[in-house]
Protein backbone atom coordinates (compact mmCIF):
# COMPACT_ATOMS: atom_id res chain seq x y z
CA UNK A 1 0.00 0.00 0.00
CA UNK A 2 1.67 3.10 -1.35
CA UNK A 3 1.04 5.75 1.33
CA UNK A 4 2.61 9.00 -0.02
CA UNK A 5 1.60 9.08 -3.20
CA UNK A 6 2.92 12.57 -5.68
CA UNK A 7 -0.44 14.26 -5.00
CA UNK A 8 -0.22 14.00 -1.54
CA UNK A 9 3.72 15.38 -2.16
CA UNK A 10 1.90 18.21 -3.70
CA UNK A 11 -0.51 19.39 -1.10
CA UNK A 12 1.49 18.72 1.51
CA UNK A 13 3.97 21.05 -0.54
CA UNK A 14 1.42 23.90 -1.04
CA UNK A 15 0.02 24.03 2.36
CA UNK A 16 3.59 24.23 3.78
CA UNK A 17 4.11 27.20 1.12
CA UNK A 18 0.67 28.74 2.20
CA UNK A 19 1.87 28.79 5.49
CA UNK A 20 5.18 30.36 4.92
CA UNK A 21 4.14 33.33 2.68
CA UNK A 22 0.73 34.03 4.98
CA UNK A 23 1.78 36.68 7.26
CA UNK A 24 1.46 35.31 11.07
CA UNK A 25 1.91 38.00 13.80
CA UNK A 26 1.81 38.10 17.24
CA UNK A 27 3.78 39.83 20.22
CA UNK A 28 6.14 36.56 20.97
CA UNK A 29 6.68 36.45 17.21
CA UNK A 30 4.19 34.18 16.27
CA UNK A 31 5.50 31.15 14.28
CA UNK A 32 9.06 30.58 13.51
CA UNK A 33 10.16 34.35 14.90
CA UNK A 34 12.68 36.01 13.36
CA UNK A 35 13.26 39.77 13.73
CA UNK A 36 12.47 40.20 9.78
CA UNK A 37 9.02 38.93 11.33
CA UNK A 38 7.13 42.20 12.15
CA UNK A 39 6.47 43.77 15.32
CA UNK A 40 2.99 43.95 17.01
CA UNK A 41 1.86 45.89 19.95
CA UNK A 42 -1.25 45.27 21.67
CA UNK A 43 -3.51 48.27 23.52
CA UNK A 44 -5.29 47.53 26.91
CA UNK A 45 -7.72 49.21 28.73
CA UNK A 46 -5.36 49.21 31.51
CA UNK A 47 -1.79 49.69 29.34
CA UNK A 48 -2.56 51.72 26.09
CA UNK A 49 -0.18 52.05 24.10
CA UNK A 50 2.04 54.79 21.49
CA UNK A 51 4.20 53.40 19.04
CA UNK A 52 6.29 56.52 17.45
CA UNK A 53 8.78 55.96 14.79
CA UNK A 54 11.87 58.17 14.64
CA UNK A 55 14.62 58.99 12.03
CA UNK A 56 17.60 59.10 14.05
CA UNK A 57 19.46 61.10 11.60
CA UNK A 58 17.08 64.09 12.17
CA UNK A 59 15.26 62.93 15.43
CA UNK A 60 12.02 63.82 13.32
CA UNK A 61 9.27 61.37 14.23
CA UNK A 62 7.48 59.93 10.76
CA UNK A 63 5.17 57.43 12.16
CA UNK A 64 2.80 57.31 15.64
CA UNK A 65 -0.18 55.71 16.62
CA UNK A 66 -2.10 55.86 19.70
CA UNK A 67 -3.22 52.74 19.72
CA UNK A 68 -7.00 52.57 20.94
CA UNK A 69 -7.89 49.93 23.59
CA UNK A 70 -8.95 46.21 22.51
CA UNK A 71 -6.44 46.85 19.29
CA UNK A 72 -3.04 46.13 18.09
CA UNK A 73 -1.11 48.19 16.02
CA UNK A 74 0.81 45.38 13.52
CA UNK A 75 4.26 46.17 10.93
CA UNK A 76 6.81 44.90 8.89
CA UNK A 77 9.51 46.69 7.10
CA UNK A 78 10.89 45.50 3.65
CA UNK A 79 14.15 46.76 3.24
CA UNK A 80 14.87 48.64 0.42
CA UNK A 81 17.60 47.35 -2.09
CA UNK A 82 19.53 48.66 -5.51
CA UNK A 83 21.95 51.78 -5.29
CA UNK A 84 21.62 54.48 -7.66
CA UNK A 85 18.49 55.48 -9.82
CA UNK A 86 17.21 51.90 -9.22
CA UNK A 87 17.17 52.03 -5.54
CA UNK A 88 14.17 50.65 -4.09
CA UNK A 89 13.52 53.08 -0.86
CA UNK A 90 12.70 51.05 2.60
CA UNK A 91 9.27 51.19 3.05
CA UNK A 92 7.08 49.48 6.25
CA UNK A 93 3.74 48.27 5.77
CA UNK A 94 0.94 48.52 8.94
CA UNK A 95 -2.33 47.85 9.74
CA UNK A 96 -4.52 48.18 12.67
CA UNK A 97 -6.64 45.11 13.80
CA UNK A 98 -8.61 43.83 16.71
CA UNK A 99 -6.42 42.69 19.49
CA UNK A 100 -4.64 39.32 18.95
CA UNK A 101 -5.21 38.90 15.36
CA UNK A 102 -2.46 36.93 13.81
CA UNK A 103 -3.29 36.19 10.63
CA UNK A 104 -3.81 39.17 8.06
CA UNK A 105 -2.50 41.24 4.95
CA UNK A 106 -0.60 44.57 6.01
CA UNK A 107 -2.07 46.93 3.52
CA UNK A 108 -0.96 50.34 4.82
CA UNK A 109 2.27 51.55 3.34
CA UNK A 110 4.95 54.40 4.00
CA UNK A 111 8.06 55.05 3.04
CA UNK A 112 10.67 55.41 5.79
CA UNK A 113 14.50 55.13 6.69
CA UNK A 114 16.81 52.12 6.61
CA UNK A 115 17.00 50.33 9.96
CA UNK A 116 20.17 51.91 10.88
CA UNK A 117 18.61 55.45 11.11
CA UNK A 118 15.04 54.44 12.40
CA UNK A 119 14.45 53.73 16.11
CA UNK A 120 10.85 52.20 17.94
CA UNK A 121 9.93 54.15 21.09
CA UNK A 122 6.90 52.59 22.90
CA UNK A 123 5.13 55.05 25.20
CA UNK A 124 2.10 53.63 27.54
CA UNK A 125 -0.74 56.42 27.92
CA UNK A 126 -2.35 56.87 31.59
CA UNK A 127 -4.78 54.03 32.45
CA UNK A 128 -7.70 53.49 32.71
CA UNK A 129 -8.70 53.55 29.21
CA UNK A 130 -12.28 52.58 27.99
CA UNK A 131 -12.35 50.49 25.26
CA UNK A 132 -14.77 51.94 21.92
CA UNK A 133 -18.33 50.75 22.58
CA UNK A 134 -19.20 47.38 20.54
CA UNK A 135 -22.22 48.48 18.73
CA UNK A 136 -23.37 45.11 18.31
CA UNK A 137 -24.38 45.41 21.83
CA UNK A 138 -26.60 48.44 22.12
CA UNK A 139 -30.30 48.14 22.02
CA UNK A 140 -32.15 49.15 19.23
CA UNK A 141 -34.78 51.80 20.76
CA UNK A 142 -37.59 50.61 18.82
CA UNK A 143 -37.19 46.94 19.98
CA UNK A 144 -40.14 47.45 22.98
CA UNK A 145 -39.53 44.15 24.42
CA UNK A 146 -36.05 44.35 24.94
CA UNK A 147 -36.32 48.64 26.20
CA UNK A 148 -38.76 47.73 29.40
CA UNK A 149 -38.09 46.01 32.82
CA UNK A 150 -35.04 44.95 33.98
CA UNK A 151 -33.40 45.84 30.09
CA UNK A 152 -34.77 49.29 30.33
CA UNK A 153 -32.30 51.61 30.80
CA UNK A 154 -33.95 52.72 34.21
CA UNK A 155 -33.90 48.68 35.20
CA UNK A 156 -37.00 47.09 37.12
CA UNK A 157 -38.20 43.72 38.64
CA UNK A 158 -36.21 40.51 36.91
CA UNK A 159 -38.83 38.75 35.13
CA UNK A 160 -39.98 35.54 37.35
CA UNK A 161 -40.87 33.32 34.65
CA UNK A 162 -37.40 32.55 32.96
CA UNK A 163 -37.20 28.96 31.82
CA UNK A 164 -33.68 27.43 32.77
CA UNK A 165 -31.65 26.23 29.84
Amino acid sequence: MKICTPISRCIAALTMTTALLTGCYAPDGGFMPSSGRGYTFISTPTRPVTVTLVDTRTQEKFFKMDIPAGKQLTFKFIEGSGSGSRAEPTKMIWEMWEAKTEFGELDNQLICPPASCRRIDVTYRPAPEDMPEDPTLLIPPDFQDQTVGANSPNGGPQPTNRTKD
